[in-house]
């Protein structure tokens, strides 16, 4: 089953996607890993990667495609796969369509912004183990000290709510558009958000099984 996440910053694709990954045994491809690993690895479209990287400009959607076709054809990708932040607009999407890249299923996560800013901002961070707590559903046992290893928490400047706009801005303007794009091609699901984390996996689980 080949799966694309859709859903804004702080939607929860990533707690959905280790969920699904460990059900149906697919990896998550993260488009940044793959970038790294290309350019790490000296990948013919790696080296083309590393030289718009290098002149400091944007990696064309054509190139970022290509890796992800290389990573694609890899042997834990044989029964599937979910694609992490890519695409991220319909210009991408039309590319994963010309390389010939089979999409099985799109699950949008629609959360509404309110709940995301609330969501996000309440994200504390350890800045000293990384391991990572929220003011209403996962309170340190010590406000503002990590119950792993003593460190401060802090608020990630991602979290900040002034960022936490800006980037909801972003994907309002450049991603949701691939909600109407694949509901055309008669792939997508949408996900209402739920109260709960279990919830929301029941949801997700019944669409992938539909």
């Amino acid at each position: 089953m080949n799966l694309i996440l859709l859903g804004a910053p702080g939607a929860g694709k990533g707690t959905q996607a280790e969920f699904i990954c460990e059900k149906f045994k697919i990896p998550a491809v993260s488009t940044g890993n793959i970038l790294r690993a290309a350019v790490k690895d000296g990948t013919e479209m790696g080296l083309k990667a590393k030289s718009f990287m290098d002149a400091g400009a944007l990696v064309p959607d054509e190139v970022i495609i290509g890796i992800l076709k290389d990573r694609l054809a890899e042997p834990d990708c044989a029964n599937g796969f979910i694609l992490d932040g890519v695409p991220r607009t319909i210009a991408q999407a039309e590319a994963i369509e010309r390389m010939g890249i089979r999409i099985d299923k799109v699950l949008e996560l629609s959360v509404p912004d309110e709940v995301i800013e609330q969501r996000m901002s309440g994200r504390r961070v350890c800045e000293k183990c990384g391991a990572t707590y929220h003011i209403q559903s996962k309170r340190s046992k010590v406000e503002g000290v990590c119950d792993a290893c003593g460190g401060k928490l802090m608020i990630r400047k991602d979290d900040e709510p002034a960022t936490v706009r800006d980037r909801l801005a972003a994907y309002h303007a450049q991603t949701e558009p691939l909600v109407e794009f694949y509901k055309e091609r008669g792939v997508l699901t949408v996900i209402e958000s739920q109260p709960t984390i279990e919830a929301n996996t029941r949801l997700v689980m019944a669409a992938l099984e539909a």
